[in-house]
């Protein structure tokens, strides 16, 4: 499969390449309401410098803590990297913290992939500055009770793990510790030691799903040994206080967009370790070939069971609990966080009306924001807490755009 099917079975179709490139760039905030913060000041001169995004405040009760982690797979060969190279990936922790006014916000994103993302998508690698998270890096873990139920993310094609952080921050400000992860050559990212990968587009090194899966396994391996008390950090970062020991890993969660949807499956169907799946409109390529009988959600927009064969196999492979909505108006990025962001975007550089309406569709940005709060918050509530919220038994008055797509169709 050549670069350009791969990208748009993995990350849109109909012309969704720069679309799903800028996603993956801006992907990690917006305001709430909308609009462009502030301009930054330049250090001389006084000239105003690019804006700088805002991102939207979760709505628990909890203050956030985060801190990233730098793994290394020893006994998975990595051509990418060169001769004798191992499988190298940065992922992100995210929880409920205590006493974070000691520690910084973290930016959604380093300052150099952030402008190799925008330069990727055509846009001035300088217009804009990255947001701040409601993350505070390295606060004290919360632990007002028993273990916390842990939720993983997997991103899209030429995308990277901050590409959902209002659904990541919003799950961690409810009592999740949640796993992002960048899948090292599809990713934009960056390492301790100042290195900024992008992704490959040699065909000889295309990741798909399956890669994306073979990632999440490892990385689930290494929180055992974090829950352990091991520090899986190559460089032994400092961890937060109270990390340890705080993960229930008898309760464990998945979700991912697009090719990262697809990954989801692909990890429930390999590991007993993941009880419930969520997806964002993943193209389900390649096809799961075995029964899944554990919850799994649907949030759909372009692939969709009725215009795709392999969304609609994979959907009679479940045999638990399942549930597939999709929003009135959304594209392929509705539940990602450039929804609520392009608009911010199409101020900054004059976008037209009807540019912005192919960036994010018809769905009202705002109305976007809630539903990505509230679906896959009431969903692993369901499923790993054992929720009794109404959320999901139907269509409500709350969420008129939201429809509840019957098995049969």
């Amino acid at each position: 499969m050549n670069m350009n099917m791969n990208m748009n079975r993995g990350g849109g179709r109909n012309g969704l390449t720069r679309r799903h490139l800028m996603g993956a760039a801006l992907a990690a905030g917006a305001a709430a309401p909308l609009g462009v913060a502030r301009p930054a000041r330049a250090a001389q001169g006084g000239a105003p410098g690019p804006a700088r995004f805002v991102l939207p405040v979760p709505t628990g009760p909890y203050p956030v803590g985060t801190v990233s982690l730098h793994l290394v797979d020893g006994s998975r060969p990595d051509p990418a990297a060169g001769p004798g190279g191992r499988r190298e990936l940065m992922a992100s922790v995210w929880y409920p913290a205590r006493d974070v006014w000691r520690y910084p916000r973290a930016p959604w994103m380093a300052a150099a992939p952030l402008r190799a993302l925008l330069a990727s998508a055509g846009f001035d690698a300088d217009v804009a500055l990255a947001p701040f998270t409601v993350g505070h890096e390295g606060a004290p873990v919360r632990r007002a009770g028993g273990r916390l139920p842990v939720v993983v993310f997997s991103h899209g094609a030429h995308d990277h793990r901050s590409d959902t952080t209002v659904v990541v921050q919003e799950l961690a400000s409810h009592g999740y510790v949640v796993v992002t992860v960048d899948h090292t050559g599809d990713a934009f990212s960056a390492f301790p030691d100042g290195r900024v990968v992008v992704p490959l587009h040699d065909p000889q090194h295309i990741l798909g799903p399956a890669d994306f899966a073979k990632d999440i396994r490892f990385v689930l391996d290494r929180l055992e040994d974090l829950d352990a008390g091991e520090n899986p950090d190559a460089e032994h970062r400092p961890l937060p206080a109270g990390l340890s020991g705080a993960l229930d890993l008898q309760r464990i969660g998945m979700f991912g967009w697009s090719k990262g949807g697809t990954a989801t499956a692909l990890v429930m169907s390999e590991d007993q370790r993941v009880r419930a799946g969520l997806s964002f409109d993943g193209p389900m390529e390649p096809a799961v070939t075995t029964d899944l009988d554990r919850p799994f959600m649907m949030m759909t927009a372009v692939f969709t069971r009725a215009e795709d064969a392999s969304v609609a196999a994979f959907w009679s492979r479940l045999r638990g609990w399942r549930l597939n909505i999709q929003a009135d108006g959304a594209v392929h990025s509705s539940y990602c966080d450039n929804q609520v962001l392009i608009p911010q975007l199409a101020k900054m550089v004059a976008m037209s009306d009807e540019e912005l309406r192919r960036w994010i569709g018809a769905l009202d940005p705002t109305r976007a924001l809630r539903i990505q709060q509230a679906y896959p918050l009431a969903f692993f509530d369901l499923h790993l807490r054992r929720g009794r919220g109404h959320l999901l038994d139907g269509p409500c008055a709350a969420f008129p755009e939201v429809k509840f797509l019957l098995p049969g169709r």
